[in-house]
């Protein structure tokens, strides 16, 4: 495996940070070196929330967390909004973004000072013509919990990369609180499926 940026954006409070520890889990257990960087600003208030994982070869060595513009070979987004914020750091030479239909108003749009831009899909996929769109808030629902949708995610995301089921399933079990941990199983294999 070549050296591999992800970019995981989404709004406070719907697990990105757990997403990318996942991620960390996983490049350890693989034996690649691995870089976390958590970006956020308001996100206790629900404000956006950027990690960046980066993971080297085998036998390289990461010495930043930080992508650049242009610099991620995968967007994954918990939200629409998010996923369009986030895109001009994405690869425009084939780099991927999974994307959360799901749409959570900002604090300026709530009071009436902006407006939430519309047609988020048609937009991204101006540029990323395979840009994958899911309703991760649906199946995470359908499971038993909205919280869920970050292992959604993974699942899509984890059906798309060279890595072994089992391998991702027990990186969320390392991460996941033991009483969540049927739950995330239930959403991972939900998003496995799609």
């Amino acid at each position: 495996m070549r050296m591999k940026s992800i970019l995981i954006a989404g709004v406070g409070g719907q697990g990105t940070l757990l997403a990318s520890t996942v991620f960390g889990q996983i490049a350890l257990k693989l034996g690649y070196d691995v870089k976390l960087s958590e970006v956020h600003g308001m996100a206790q208030r629900g404000g956006s929330v950027v990690t960046y994982v980066r993971i080297g070869d085998k036998g390289e060595k990461v010495y930043s967390p930080v992508i650049d513009e242009c610099g991620a070979d995968i967007l994954l987004a918990f939200e629409e909004l998010e996923g369009l914020r986030w895109l001009p750091y994405l690869n425009p030479q084939g780099g991927k973004i999974y994307c959360n239909t799901q749409q959570i108003l900002p604090m300026p749009v709530i009071t009436g000072a902006e407006v939430y831009p519309e047609n988020i899909p048609e937009k991204i996929r101006e540029h990323f013509p395979d840009a994958v769109f899911v309703d991760a808030l649906a199946l995470a629902n359908q499971a038993g919990s909205v919280k869920a949708v970050n292992t959604v995610l993974l699942g899509v995301l984890a059906r798309n990369m060279d890595i072994e089921k089992t391998v991702w399933k027990d990186a969320i079990r390392a991460v996941v609180k033991p009483k969540f941990i049927d739950l995330n199983e239930t959403t991972f294999e939900l998003g496995y499926a799609l």
